[in-house]
């Protein structure tokens, strides 16, 4: 019971590390017209669910079975090929700033010689520090299997769109589970259609989005920070 109830904490969307600040490219898919109701939220939504599980979804399950095992290395490989992998400066910013708040947020309240030597590693510029690699250091730490981390870093990516939603287009919170709860219903299929793939395996094709996360930067007016 103690397990699932500091797991449900560490995937709740108030975790104060930021995330709020940051919408997933939600913000460019609204003004330019991609996302215009809920039924193209749900859409893009399960756009970015399919992209992150084969992106940082696989990242994390190497730096999990890493942490297992006590391969700092093979953590330090898994955080350098997910950050090279991300396009777009934005991204691997969210990417970084999540990951190091996470990373001091977990050492407050819990011990975790690993993840503080990560967190070192990070203020020395020794690592980047993206967000599912900190995740997977503290929920093996934890006792997590990897099943669990890969469904809890999904739960999140999903529930920071959503939240942004709510902040930036004629939506209700109704609409918002209802999509919530739609969406994860793919989680099972994208566990195990990366669970097996190596680094260098990890890949994502969505040129819009690519599109989207450039446009951002060139955004006068802004709520995000991607």
């Amino acid at each position: 019971m103690v397990h699932l109830a500091r797991l449900l904490q560490f995937s709740d969307s108030t975790l104060p590390i930021g995330s709020f600040a940051f919408s997933n490219g939600l913000e460019s898919a609204l003004q330019t017209g991609v996302v215009t109701n809920p039924e193209s939220l749900l859409k893009y939504v399960d756009l970015i669910l399919r992209q992150t599980a084969r992106m940082d979804g696989i990242a994390l399950l190497h730096a999990h079975r890493a942490a297992v095992v006590g391969d700092y290395e093979a953590i330090l490989e898994a955080d350098s090929e997910l950050f090279c992998r991300r396009v777009g400066e934005e991204q691997q910013m969210m990417l970084t700033r999540v990951g190091k708040k996470f990373a001091e947020l977990v050492l407050k309240i819990m011990p975790s010689p690993m993840l503080e030597r990560w967190l070192d590693d990070i203020k020395a510029n020794a690592t980047a520090g993206c967000l599912p690699i900190g995740q997977a250091l503290a929920l093996a730490h934890m006792g997590v299997d990897e099943v669990e981390a890969f469904v809890m870093h999904q739960y999140g990516i999903a529930s920071m769109i959503l939240s942004a939603a709510l902040r930036l287009m004629r939506i209700d919170h109704l609409d918002t589970q209802r999509i919530l709860f739609t969406a994860q219903g793919r989680v099972e299929g994208d566990y195990l259609a990366v669970r097996d793939l190596s680094l260098d395996e990890m890949a994502s094709f969505a040129p819009v989005f690519d599109v989207l996360v450039a446009h951002h930067t060139t955004t006068h007016v802004r709520l995000f920070m991607n």
